[in-house]
């Protein structure tokens, strides 16, 4: 946790949030494929005192953390960093003055500090942005941090400098939940795990005897709704992030699956076969009796709320083929919204609310956007089978899982942004599907 009232304590400088004046705006367009990355220089944060921390002394985590910070930019696909290996060194003094001349190659430049009493003390981290032609400073930002969370800090300083520089918020600090998926193709050994959004940090939450399906977190990252299938039966449980305890929401003998929450936290959206037909439920994110809110004779699934929680997407093969709808909250006024070839599945709403994200199938399979009304729809992804995209916590981005052709099936978690040309995978110690993104950490 980062606490943000002691470190205007802590701080002998003066760190709160700056802005340049409106002629000395650097600023890159999340929209534009065709723009050129601005070029940023990161070096090393210098530390104003090297001492040792269980993480490290203060000295390496300037590094590291300056390390984090040009990788996080140059995975959003807007910035061209470079650093800190093979950067000039910064002193202290030049972290609020900085020596422009050193860095006229580049647009911007990030510069900061670390300083701890060392032990377990926190660590202060001061990070600054830099217009490097005009020479003004763009923002100031300081985080105090416990060691162990010096990569919070590191994203949260990324999270400022994207912020600024793009106008839009920021989705660094942030965590992703996916199934781990291990063993040949035919007998996959599924758990739920967690991870930051570049990967590190990562634990398993179930250990692999019951198989877990599409995870998805609460609106305040308190929780995950998952999947359970053990022997016959399908139980959808909600795991508790802080005391790593989970309870059981509801329990069934049909096949259940693709849990959603409402942006409120108080339900869940869930699909389930019974006698052979699929509807959509609503049941109490406490428990209780679902409430069916589709009652077509098709399978219906995939349900969605809308960032307000008066509209829910979902997929339904009403009309042949799966296809797009969007009804009310209750149920009512059931409306088509996809109109192209192929199929369509695994509907997101934006937290934005003004796209949903898609997997297109027509041949292969790949993600897609549209608006809420149907139109504007756009390719994003031109893999073989990339499917279940998931939105960043900005709705700028979104997380989807590849697999590739061939025996072993193998699943990646990827990234790819509103433009379609930025795409990153995201690295997991075994095969990874069914990637969901949390909200910005507190």
């Amino acid at each position: 946790m980062i606490d943000w009232k002691k470190f205007a304590a802590a701080a002998t400088l003066t760190i709160g949030v700056l802005s340049a004046p409106v002629h000395a705006q650097l600023s890159v367009d999340v929209t534009d494929e065709s723009a050129s990355n601005l070029k940023i220089a990161v070096p090393a944060m210098p530390a104003q005192q090297s001492v040792s921390t269980p993480a490290g002394t203060t000295d390496e985590l300037g590094r590291k953390i300056a390390e984090v910070i040009a990788s996080d930019l140059r995975g959003s696909g807007l910035f061209e960093p470079s650093g800190p290996g093979g950067m000039p060194g910064v002193t202290v003094p030049e972290v609020t003055f900085p020596s422009y001349d050193k860095w006229g190659s580049y647009e911007a430049l990030v510069q900061g500090f670390v300083r701890s009493t060392g032990g377990n003390a926190d660590i202060t981290v001061g990070c600054y942005l830099y217009d490097v032609a005009l020479k003004s400073e763009l923002t100031r930002q300081g985080y105090v941090v416990s060691p162990g969370d010096w990569r919070r800090a590191a994203h949260k300083c990324a999270d400022a400098i994207y912020a600024r520089l793009s106008g839009e918020s920021p989705f660094f600090d942030s965590r992703i939940a996916y199934i781990a998926e291990s063993g040949p193709k035919d007998k996959r050994v599924k758990r739920l795990a967690i991870m930051d959004s570049d990967g590190a940090n990562h634990r398993f939450i179930t250990n692999g005897q019951s198989l877990a399906l599409t995870p998805r977190f609460s609106p305040d990252y308190k929780s995950i709704v998952y999947v359970s299938y053990l022997a016959n039966r399908v139980r959808i449980f909600v795991y508790d992030i802080g005391t790593g305890k989970q309870r059981l929401v509801t329990e069934s003998g049909n096949a259940t699956f693709a849990p959603r929450w409402s942006p409120d936290g108080r339900n869940l959206l869930f699909s389930m076969a019974v006698g052979g037909n699929t509807d959509i439920y609503r049941v109490s994110a406490q428990g209780g009796a679902p409430v069916r809110l589709t009652t077509s004779p098709a399978i219906d699934v995939g349900g969605s709320y809308s960032p307000d929680g008066s509209k829910i997407v979902f997929e339904s093969d009403r009309s042949g083929g799966q296809q797009l709808y969007v009804m009310n909250a209750d149920g009512s006024g059931q409306q088509r919204i996809s109109h192209g070839g192929g199929r369509y599945a695994t509907p997101e709403w934006s937290p934005r609310g003004d796209l949903i994200a898609f997997t297109k199938i027509s041949g292969d399979f790949k993600v897609a956007v549209m608006t809420p009304s149907g139109d504007n729809e756009r390719i994003l992804t031109n893999g073989w089978q990339d499917e279940q995209p998931s939105w960043s916590p900005n709705g700028r981005v979104l997380q989807f899982f590849r697999t590739s052709a061939g025996r072993t099936g193998a699943s990646q978690v990827w990234q790819v942004d509103l433009t379609g040309v930025n795409e990153r995978r995201i690295p997991t110690p075994l095969n990874g599907s069914d990637p969901a993104w949390g909200p910005l950490l507190p």
